[in-house]
């Protein structure tokens, strides 16, 4: 996406670092999600009040992931619209 073959253009070479950066951060959040929802779901299912009462928290905690995805998103989204090259690599 990003390539510089000849060596040229080292704001290239960042901005793909920062790249990748940005979407390993993704995954890394989304699974982090993945099990959330899960000790929700278990939490959910369990009916104990204590378990219930901790879902308040997991659901904050949920909820801020969810946020900080939608902005790591826009980030993607801007390295690739400044690059107008961005669909060849």
């Amino acid at each position: 996406m990003f390539p510089d073959v000849e060596g040229k253009g080292d704001g290239k070479v960042l901005e793909r670092r920062r790249f990748e950066k940005s979407f390993v951060e993704v995954e890394r959040i989304l699974d982090q999600n993945r099990v959330l929802i899960n000790e929700i779901n278990q939490n959910q299912e369990s009916r104990m009040p204590d378990n219930l009462g901790r879902n308040v928290g997991l659901i904050r905690e949920l909820n801020n992931n969810i946020t900080k995805v939608v902005h790591l998103y826009s980030l993607l989204s801007s390295y690739c619209c400044s690059n107008p090259n961005s669909n060849s690599r």
